[in-house]
């Protein structure tokens, strides 16, 4: 399957979620991505761009597509279940114990 494909490369999933806010420059969509390597960015804004997921605008900022929007919005139901699932780790980060 081409989008388990596309979205299991990692950061791309990460871009997406970055870019929930509006549009952003590389540098910025950089440091919100944990400062990952130019090259890769370059190389995940690429594949997301050929997609037509992402799309860059004319002052070079890259923003959401509606189909990125569509994903964005399938990723919802995952954060909030990852938000309950976090607060039942204790404080280690360990399940707790049953």
């Amino acid at each position: 399957m081409a989008a388990l494909d596309l979205f299991g490369r990692r950061w791309n999933l990460r871009i997406i979620w970055e870019l929930q806010y509006g549009p952003v420059g590389f540098r910025a969509l950089q440091q919100r991505c944990d400062n990952m390597s130019s090259s890769v960015l370059r190389q995940r804004l690429t594949e997301l761009l050929d997609a037509r997921l992402v799309a860059q605008q004319p002052d070079t900022a890259y923003t959401l597509t509606d189909l990125g929007h569509g994903v964005y919005q399938a990723l919802r139901p995952l954060a909030r279940w990852s938000d309950a699932w976090a607060s039942t780790l204790g404080e280690d980060g360990e399940q707790p114990k049953p």
